[in-house]
């Protein structure tokens, strides 16, 4: 039986692997490593009418609200983004020793019962703009990876952990309503190198509300 050094020094050393297993992406806090530039992009296709904007508030957290309207000419839905492609100036940290693990959110909402957010990410697209606009729809616009995910109602004010396993990530989409056309996962080495990424509301009207502490990968 482990006497109680024996058990403080092995959970400090489980700690402490469980702390490097996680890879920070992004947080709001100012820090240079994880900093990144967000801008809100609203449906500019056929006459879209969804609105949506992106702040950083006073508790370090990104603030994604919006509306999903339908486009009257495609009589569907069309999408808000909130969209960094900041990486020239400030790299992403590879994350490349997660490919068989997750990207972790820190959210909350309260608008839990809305289905259309997805994440997605451009790694080795030749256009980061053009790749996460096509989705692989058209030649030269592959590499932007995209997957669904919902947030789960939680108390008042309280933050939740969203666990999306690489594996549902794919870079063959709909431009339209951003589901997959087919699964083709990122590889270890485009998650060495990511060059943008972005929140979405789309393929589903109605209001959604956001707000991110951090992403990371483990």
């Amino acid at each position: 039986e482990l006497n109680s050094t024996m058990k403080s020094a092995l959970f400090a050393t489980m700690a402490t692997f469980a702390t490097a297993a996680t890879i920070p992406l992004v947080t709001f806090d100012g820090a240079p490593a994880t900093t990144h530039t967000f801008s809100e992009l609203n449906d500019p296709v056929m006459g879209g009418q969804s609105t949506g904007t992106f702040q950083v508030s006073k508790n370090d957290t990104g603030i994604f609200d919006g509306q999903v309207n339908i486009v009257p000419k495609l009589k569907a839905p069309g999408f808000i983004e909130a969209w960094a492609d900041d990486s020239s100036a400030h790299p992403y940290a590879d994350v490349s020793a997660a490919v068989n693990g997750n990207l972790v959110l820190v959210v909350r909402t309260d608008t839990p019962e809305y289905k259309g957010f997805h994440l997605s990410f451009a790694a080795g697209a030749l256009s980061p703009n053009l790749s996460c606009a096509g989705g692989g729809s058209f030649p030269l616009s592959g590499g932007c990876y995209k997957a669904p995910f919902t947030v789960p109602k939680t108390a008042p004010g309280a933050f939740t952990t969203v666990k999306i396993p690489f594996s549902s990530f794919t870079d063959k989409w709909s431009p339209a309503t951003g589901k997959p056309t087919k699964m083709e996962p990122p590889t270890a080495k485009a998650l060495s190198k990511i060059q943008a990424i972005g929140f979405w509301g789309e393929g589903t009207a109605g209001k959604l509300h956001l707000e991110i502490q951090s992403v990371s990968a483990d």
